[in-house]
């Protein structure tokens, strides 16, 4: 059909083409007797050929088209092919997650961080994956030992099994680290973690762009970093647990900051750090010591029934008048306690700031 369409075209150009030699030529010969009969048909033969050329170039235009058209065709089919080929892959690394062998999980994972780096849109999904597989009962030997007394219904009989799930779970974390942006390249759309209940063990989050993390009762052991990340959206703390040191230095916090009732046993710093909405620490415990040392409030803070057991840094820039208080907030008074201006220390451990609300 189209081959058809073509020739009629062609043939429809050559006889405008003859029609205008043969026209172009008369009319020179007739209205203007001074032309000869050679540059008559020169002339003529100028305007047909432009004729058969303006033919050619809309010829070649249409030929482009065409090209461009199933090049636009083969590029949809081998994005759909790429995406078969990306879900498939995605789909068997989940299978594989589930396998009984370790290397078989750790193998699962890192196929799971190839094709977020391959296929940048995987990256929440991913991510979702992996913190899922986080979320997961598990304990160890090692973790129990940080809460004496305590009997874990998930730790593993056998302490090899239990060595090995911690590797799998070391390999989940730095899959983590490596998929979560650097703050320095701006991400649109950073990720969000959801490690609700997770059980963490020395992960480095430090200079990350994260949206929204939740670690609500969590299990946190060992260091856990998030010095100088930023994140864009709420924070919750809530309930989790730090069994050793929790570092937050120069971390930028542009959501709400929620650790409420969170208990942290080893060291907690928030140097520097930078809270762009309310900050609660409501109920917390603090049984190490905890810095915020140079750190900005912009809004309220609260702090009520908020307590801490060992040495307390609280020189940072707070909002005045502080809501909704410091009441029942109480500290240690055998450790020592740097408070900032105006705010005094009662014989019972009790706070007082200036201008705050009961």
């Amino acid at each position: 059909m189209r081959a058809s369409r073509d020739g009629w075209w062609l043939l429809i150009t050559i006889l405008l083409a003859v029609a205008l030699f043969g026209v172009v030529t008369v009319l020179l010969l007739t209205l203007d007797p001074r032309t000869s009969g050679s540059e008559a048909v020169r002339t003529g033969g100028l305007v047909s050929a432009a004729v058969v050329a303006l033919y050619a170039l809309w010829l070649n235009d249409r030929r482009r088209r065409v090209e461009e058209s199933r090049h636009e065709l083969e590029r949809r089919s081998n994005e759909q092919d790429r995406e078969r080929v990306a879900d498939e892959r995605f789909a068997r690394a989940v299978e594989l997650l589930g396998h009984d062998a370790d290397q078989v999980r750790v193998g699962a994972l890192h196929a799971l961080a190839g094709l977020a780096r391959s296929r940048p849109s995987y990256v929440q999904t991913v991510l979702d994956v992996v913190c899922s597989y986080l979320r997961r009962p598990f304990d160890h030997p090692d973790y129990l030992q940080d809460r004496p007394g305590e009997r874990s219904p998930w730790a593993p009989s056998d302490e090899q099994d239990a060595d090995r799930e911690r590797q799998v779970r070391l390999a989940a974390q730095r899959v983590i680290g490596e998929l979560v942006p650097d703050r320095h390249q701006k991400p649109d759309t950073p990720p969000d973690l959801d490690l609700t209940g997770a059980l963490l063990d020395y992960i480095d989050l430090s200079g990350r762009a994260i949206r929204r993390l939740v670690l609500r009762d969590a299990q946190l052991h060992g260091t856990i970093r998030f010095s100088a990340a930023e994140i864009s959206g709420d924070v919750w703390f809530t309930r989790a647990v730090s069994h050793g040191k929790l570092e937050c230095d120069n971390v930028i916090f542009s959501g709400g900051s929620n650790f409420p009732h969170l208990i942290a046993h080893g060291r907690v710093s928030f140097v520097g750090a930078h809270f762009r909405q309310g900050a609660v620490f409501l109920s917390a415990e603090f049984h190490g010591p905890v810095t915020l040392a140079g750190s900005t409030f912009e809004k309220s803070v609260d702090l009520r029934r908020t307590v801490f057991r060992g040495d307390l840094d609280l020189r940072g820039r707070l909002p005045c008048p502080l809501r909704p208080g410091t009441g029942g907030m109480t500290v240690n008074t055998s450790r020592d306690v740097r408070l900032p201006d105006g705010w005094t220390v009662h014989n019972d451990g009790r706070i007082g700031g200036p201008e705050t609300q009961p």
